[in-house]
């Protein structure tokens, strides 16, 4: 990874700079700061994949976030360009972004911790996600198949029905949230889910801070509607799954909570 990182590197034009190096999940993916040639700041990311798997929703995420959204209103660090190499049976595609150096709001999806976020940092987030909302692709993050799958067997109800599909980033916590601007990083998964998919993403994340998850209904009344019911099931279906493998056991008793609440809905 490191090698085609390098090799990367030096396709696009770019400086890589020290001591910033960043593994994802497995080791799949490599970033690192950089610099163009005329100084600007920048961010290389390299993913890898089989290359008869280089393909699809994931793969092509952020080339397709940028053809739909650009930088969504200066909220979406935008992808400057993309360099694709094969060697031996294995894909890399890197990706050369706009650099974002102010922090995200928590070093996990989940938050542990009070957060004082302006009511002009919370109407940016929804209008961004309105924005995101109506945009019309063929990219699907939510399948109606999982749903009659997955709710039945985390939450013991059936499969309900959706009202309404519309676009979603379809990852918000908190580990992908910028305060100071406004910035919603990471759009590998982005397409098309029940109404509400990400309001109720974020809320499932801020369980664990009752403020915070106040905040979320205040801010996006689709949760608590008919309308969101759907996507609130399917959100708290999915991270019951999670809590089943051993991932997020800290949101367990919180989850239970939500989804008995949303039996009785």
């Amino acid at each position: 990874m490191r090698t085609h990182h390098a090799r990367a590197a030096k396709a696009l034009d770019v400086q890589t700079e020290p001591g910033g190096e960043f593994w994802g999940w497995a080791g799949r993916t490599l970033g690192a700061p950089a610099r163009t040639a005329t100084g600007a700041p920048v961010w290389l990311r390299l993913v890898s994949a089989p290359e008869d798997k280089a393909s699809g929703k994931l793969w092509d995420g952020a080339l397709d976030a940028q053809h739909a959204f650009g930088d969504l209103d200066g909220h979406r660090p935008a992808l400057l360009a993309v360099h694709d190499a094969i060697d031996d049976t294995t894909a890399y595609r890197a990706e050369l972004s706009v650099r974002v150096d102010e922090p995200v709001l928590s070093d996990d999806p989940v938050l542990e911790h009070d957060l004082q976020l302006s009511d002009s940092w919370w109407k940016e987030l929804a209008g961004s996600l309105e924005k995101v909302s109506a945009v019309d692709t063929g990219r699907v993050a939510v399948r109606q198949q999982y749903m009659e799958r997955a709710i039945p067997e985390f939450m013991g109800i059936p499969a309900l029905a959706v009202s309404g599909w519309t676009t979603a980033h379809a990852d918000v916590h908190w580990a992908n949230l910028i305060a100071s601007p406004l910035r919603i990083l990471d759009w590998e998964g982005w397409g098309r889910a029940p109404e509400g998919f990400d309001a109720a993403t974020l809320y499932a994340y801020s369980l664990l801070q009752p403020d915070t998850a106040a905040r979320v209904r205040t801010v996006f009344p689709v949760l608590g509607s008919r309308a969101g019911l759907a996507a609130e099931a399917t959100v708290c279906a999915q991270l019951l799954q999670t809590v089943s493998r051993g991932d997020n056991l800290i949101l367990a008793a919180p989850l239970r909570a939500w989804s008995d609440e949303l039996r009785r809905r």
